[in-house]
């Protein structure tokens, strides 16, 4: 029997059912997942004022998301290792006061520098979060439903940009400084992490390889897997784009189609939101069904997904000036069809990897995928930008600085989902016989 074709037991266990209150807990983990992406969203949607005020380039606004995002990654690889060994529930919930804390204090900044230290400690603490809140859920439910859940857990995403992209504007209008929404974003957290902390949480799914805690396989264990090498390139491309677009949707709405902070920021959260929360409500049980086939056709669905969305991005930025809604359209279907990707690739990651480093797993996935790309992105984007702008030849209509951002990210968004839909075809090749080590080890231990 060859890998392709094997099947799709495992490998004489009974697969655990889900425990009572598993649902619940997905359902908290996932209001806590909102706050992570709205509360990382902020600077973002603001960007435009707070260049104005401290007198920023579109190089260092890039070097404020990449900043975060490389201090997140390390930073989860340390937690994520620490989830696999301690308290999962506390982690996440003392990550949560101190992300909270730190984006009030990001409100208060009184420069570049104290916002960029205090978007760093941000990092710090929204690191604490993915790697112990996927695992619980690859914890807590079957192969057979983990997109399901996965999706669950993961619609705090989109839902968290679409309330930051809805609300910053209008909040911005209302009081008169960008500063407000860092406030105010502070105090939801703060209750949630007393709810993770008094809430009962159902006990983990117990699998032989979970029982030996002190025999957990060192960090190196992972870099052998072909598969996860596969999902860290399709993570790398899909993060250039999303976090090109998370950092300069806004400002290249309002620079390169006219549109005011609030249109803008609907027009973002319509692609980043909307769209996606769409997506993963498809996208969810889609992947399980493909899953019912073999662990290859549901990785299959994320990379025709991905290919798709290619024409679409390239034709959004061939529109005019005038046709800002058009633009928001077609990038919002890009973007469902994107947000298969992470009902697929997490599950499917879950399934190469022994159980106890499921948690350091996701991490160090994580953290390849947003320093090679969710950190180069903005900086990459801010950079052309600014090269672009000094060839650009400035209209009445259009300046050279959003012709330059338009220029920038009409070539880097389609060659980064290029790169992330060859990724996820790439761990086709291979799913089927790294699960299968998986299992054999299991069943021999």
């Amino acid at each position: 029997m060859t890998a392709q074709q094997v099947p799709l037991s495992t490998a004489g266990r009974v697969e655990p059912g889900v425990p009572p209150g598993a649902w619940r807990l997905v359902a908290v983990l996932a209001a806590a997942n909102l706050l992570n992406f709205y509360d990382r969203a902020l600077p973002s949607i603001v960007a435009e004022n707070i260049k104005a005020e401290f007198a920023l380039s579109d190089t260092q606004l890039g070097l404020l998301m990449s900043g975060f995002t490389v201090v997140y990654a390390v930073s989860g690889v340390v937690l994520g290792r620490m989830a696999d060994r301690r308290s999962r529930r506390l982690i996440m919930a003392v990550g949560l006061v101190v992300w909270s804390l730190l984006t009030a204090a990001s409100g208060g900044a009184w420069s570049f520098a104290s916002l960029l230290v205090f978007r760093l400690g941000v990092g710090v603490g929204e690191a604490s979060y993915a790697p112990a809140a996927n695992a619980t859920v690859f914890d807590l439910f079957p192969v057979a439903q983990r997109s399901r859940a996965i999706a669950m857990l993961q619609i705090g995403l989109p839902l968290g940009l679409l309330i930051a992209f809805f609300t910053t504007g209008p909040m911005v209008e209302h009081f008169g400084t960008w500063r407000a929404p860092f406030f105010l974003a502070a105090v939801p957290g703060l209750v949630i992490a007393v709810l993770l902390v008094v809430m009962p949480v159902p006990e983990r799914v117990r699998v032989p390889e979970q029982q030996d805690k002190a025999a957990i396989p060192p960090v190196r264990h992972l870099l052998r897997i072909p598969t996860l090498w596969w999902l860290v390139l399709s993570g790398v491309g899909l993060q250039i784009t999303s976090y090109s677009i998370a950092t300069f949707l806004v400002p290249l709405q309002i620079r390169y189609f006219g549109r005011s902070l609030s249109e803008a920021g609907v027009g973002a959260g319509i692609v980043l939101g909307l769209a996606g929360l769409a997506g993963l409500l498809i996208a969810g049980p889609m992947a399980d069904r493909a899953r019912r086939v073999s662990s290859a056709r549901r990785l299959q669905l994320g990379a025709v997904c991905m290919a798709l969305a290619v024409p679409l991005v390239w034709a959004a930025f061939q529109l005019p000036p005038t046709q800002g809604a058009a633009f928001v359209a077609l990038l919002a279907v890009a973007s469902l069809l994107v947000s298969a990707v992470t009902p697929v690739a997490l599950p499917a990651l879950s399934e190469v990897v022994d159980a106890r480093l499921r948690a350091t797993s996701v991490a160090l996935y994580f953290a390849a995928m947003y320093v090679l790309g969710g950190a180069f992105g903005p900086l990459a984007t801010g950079a052309l930008s600014e090269y672009f702008a000094g060839k650009a030849t400035p209209t009445a209509e259009i300046s050279a600085s959003a012709a330059g951002l338009h220029t920038s990210m009409m070539w880097l968004l389609p060659i980064s989902f290029v790169v992330a839909a060859l990724g996820v075809l790439g761990a086709t090749t291979t799913i089927e016989r790294d699960r299968l080590k998986v299992e054999q080890k299991e069943s021999a231990r």
